[in-house]
């Protein structure tokens, strides 16, 4: 578990957004909600059907304090609440709320939508043309290992940094799930279902990787042993899950269901519907 570098977090001084994190625009605001109506020029030519645009704050010094905090405490004791008090704070406090964490999750966002495509049979998968990472001929007789390892190649190349690493686990750990849960699946080729449950699974295993390159080193540390601080940040990781997969159900029974052309706003609604989840234990 964990991620391959070690990290001490995010540091203060610093947009909560970095600038190589793609600006994907956000989802409507509701309807008759004031903060959707243009008050200056600028906001008068956004694209319509989208929320105005912040400014990205810049990170306070001890960004990360109090989330540091409640999150010894929970390593050392294994107290859940102090577990869901210490993430809310993370997202509330290191991260400036839940819209200003959804803008940092947009390379996550990005990330989703080329691994529902590449997830995708047929003539509409762009990876899977003759010659490319993801053709059927150059694939065929691999291993499951290998497929796994050529959509993520495919989806996420490498380019050092460590929202590509975390993002290349998340995808890994996704398409594991998908075999573990569908053991007959074909990865070239999923139906609407599997690649639903891929996308699910692969944005709560960003979201804790991120996670855990910010906060994972203060569990270690903290915790009474190795086994145990392994034990918490595996507690963390289900929680992140399970809230991530009651988001997405919520979604599919309000007719958010995924698509293509959909998967950007699914995933944003998601991100920032779970975001919000947390931020409620902030305090």
């Amino acid at each position: 578990m964990g991620t391959s570098q070690s990290s001490n977090g995010s540091p203060s001084g610093v947009p909560m957004v970095p600038p190589w994190v793609p600006d994907i625009p956000l989802p409507a605001a509701p309807a008759g909600n004031p903060e959707n109506t243009p008050n200056d020029g600028e906001e008068q030519n956004r694209p319509q059907g989208t929320e105005p645009r912040q400014p990205i704050p810049i990170a306070p010094a001890r960004r990360f304090g109090n989330t540091r905090r409640s999150m010894g405490e929970y390593a050392h004791s294994g107290d859940r609440s102090d577990m869901r008090r210490g993430v809310g704070r993370y997202i509330k406090g290191g991260y400036g709320g839940s819209s200003t964490a959804t803008r940092r999750f947009g390379g996550t966002v990005q990330t989703a939508n080329a691994l529902y495509s590449a997830l995708s049979g047929g003539t509409s998968n762009p990876y899977a043309t003759p010659g490319n990472q993801l053709d059927p001929v150059l694939l065929s007789g691999r291993s499951a290992d290998d497929v796994m390892d050529a959509v993520v190649e495919a989806v996420r190349p490498v380019d050092g940094s460590q929202d590509t690493e975390a993002s290349r686990a998340a995808i890994k750990d996704a398409l594991s799930d998908v075999l573990t849960k569908f053991p007959d699946a074909d990865l070239l080729s999923l139906d609407e279902q599997h690649r639903e449950f891929a996308i699910e699974s692969f944005v709560a295993s960003d979201v804790f990787r991120r996670f855990d390159l910010d906060l994972g080193k203060t569990i270690r540390d903290k915790a009474p042993s190795a086994v145990s601080g392994l034990a918490r940040l595996k507690e963390v990781r289900e929680y992140i899950r399970e809230t991530v997969a009651s988001t997405f159900r919520r979604l599919r029974e309000a007719g958010g269901k995924l698509g293509t052309g959909r998967i950007t706003q699914i995933v944003q609604n998601a991100l920032r519907e779970t975001f919000q989840v947390f931020e409620g234990y902030a305090e």
